[in-house]
């Protein structure tokens, strides 16, 4: 008799859900506004500032469109960083505190989690920079969210 194949989980799901992107999300932005160097950046982030950018990253590790059908588009995320002017040592910043909470939070650490977790994250806040050193966006207004998977390892070891 044939083994059943097993169905490769998402990245949202395997971390756990939207509840855990929101609780991420909140435990780093109360560490985000006593940080000396980021709290500048986002003391005026409006309330809803935390519960989009759960939602976007949810969307992009394959959680349902939330940020994309009823909070923005990628397109208008990343206007929202034109002109913030966002430096290395701000990126390093979030990233480090966005690692530190995750681990706080008991987001899974496994090996293929944190590998694609790392890469979208290094990869986002890259992006960040260079287009909050932009004034002006040339993006297509219709450019689809990025999606983001499992990546080399191609899934959780499921033994």
């Amino acid at each position: 008799m044939e083994e059943p194949v097993k169905r490769i989980p998402t990245l949202f799901e395997w971390a756990g859900g939207m509840p855990a992107f929101e609780l991420l999300t909140e435990k780093f932005y109360q560490k985000v506004l006593q940080d000396p160097l980021l709290e500048p950046v986002f003391k005026h982030m409006s309330t809803e500032h935390q519960r989009h950018v759960a939602h976007f990253i949810a969307e992009v590790f394959g959680g349902p469109e939330m940020y994309s059908t009823e909070e923005g588009s990628h397109f208008r995320m990343i206007q929202k960083h034109l002109g913030k002017h966002l430096t290395e040592q701000h990126r390093q910043r979030w990233v480090a505190l966005l690692l530190e909470t995750a681990d706080e939070i008991s987001l899974p650490d496994d090996p293929e989690f944190r590998s694609a977790f790392v890469a979208y994250i290094e990869w986002g806040t890259r992006i960040a920079i260079l287009n909050s050193n932009a004034e002006t966006l040339e993006m297509n207004p219709e450019e689809p969210m990025p999606k983001w998977g499992w990546g080399v390892p191609g899934g959780p070891y499921l033994g």
